[in-house]
């Protein structure tokens, strides 16, 4: 496979998941820091439309989502294992639970205002609000949680956690799974980037031991790179060859159709492009951009809606 390459920026929680799974396989890989909010035109060259944090780029493929992301890596280097065979089953679906509802309730904590006080205190005095105004835009109708509710119900996350690392060192046994990377990130958020709300960790100091044992593990081995210098690779690059099974039809949209693939959710902006695969468990699109070239981008199919282009 060629170089790694993860575009991110330092406070993103998902990016901070995909960091830690990098240092727990210890992989090296190429680093770009993007903008934490709109424009992203670097990034936007690469997807097409997609612009959540982060995405992976290996030439000319473009991996959109750190759980489909998480499934590249350990195709990249299978050992040490994100999805131990007996418990691969439990290890995604929790994972999807901390991705989304342990994720949402952290996060209404972590930014209630002296939290977003705190996350914003060195940087001019319009940042916050150009970032309110960002995540507004990205989040639609979504429902959000309001702070009281999200601190219970944080608390209460927090807790069952502490059960769970009471009993050994990770949340399933002796090792990390994906699980715990999944579980990791937006308390990592709370004790790194708003400090000043992490005494909901004092009821539960088995966490933080937990949380100590992860960030142990470190980020890997990390090389700085240019956005440019990054979709110099892409348009230098050809994607990868499809292999496998490439076309499970759920939808009636045949293999050639001109589509568009968006989250369900968060972030919805649309990309589009030619559909050169539906397997069982992502999309992938063919679409050529000015300066990337011709580029294959990569989603799940968890979260993510598929449709036909009028």
């Amino acid at each position: 496979m060629s170089h790694l390459i993860l575009h991110h920026y330092p406070s993103s929680p998902f990016s901070e998941k995909i960091r830690a799974v990098l240092g727990y396989k210890q992989l090296a890989w190429k680093s770009v820091i993007i903008p934490s909010v709109m424009p992203k035109p670097d990034v936007v060259a690469l997807t097409g439309g997609y612009r959540k944090t982060p995405i992976l780029q290996v030439g000319s493929d473009i991996y959109c989502d750190s759980a489909l992301i998480c499934d590249v890596l350990e195709h990249e280097q299978p050992e040490p294992m994100l999805y131990p065979p007996h418990i691969k089953g439990v290890a995604r679906v929790f994972a999807q639970w901390a991705d989304s509802t342990l994720f949402w309730a952290a996060m209404a904590y972590n930014l209630q205002p002296k939290g977003a006080a705190l996350l914003f205190a060195k940087l001019p005095a319009e940042a916050a609000q150009v970032f309110a105004a960002d995540r507004r835009a990205m989040s639609g109708g979504m429902r959000r949680d309001r702070p009281e509710d999200a601190t219970a119900a944080y608390r209460s996350y927090l807790r069952r956690i502490a059960h769970m690392v009471e009993e050994h060192d990770f949340l399933f046994g002796a090792a990390p799974c994906l699980a715990d990377f999944a579980a990791y990130h937006p308390l990592w958020f709370t004790r790194q980037c708003v400090p000043l709300m992490s005494d909901i960790f004092t009821a539960t100091p088995a966490v933080l031991e937990w949380m100590d044992r992860m960030a142990d593990m470190g980020h890997g081995r990390m090389e700085p790179f240019t956005a440019h210098s990054a979709i110099a690779v892409a348009a230098g690059s050809d994607p990868l060859p499809l292999v496998g099974d490439v076309f499970q039809d759920e939808h009636g949209i045949p293999l050639g159709s001109q589509v568009t693939v968006a989250a369900e959710s968060f972030g919805t902006e649309p990309t589009e492009g030619e559909l050169i695969a539906a397997t069982r468990t992502r999309y992938s699109l063919r679409r050529t951009d000015p300066r990337a070239g011709t580029v294959h981008v990569h989603f799940p199919r968890i979260g993510y809606v598929l449709r036909a282009c009028l």
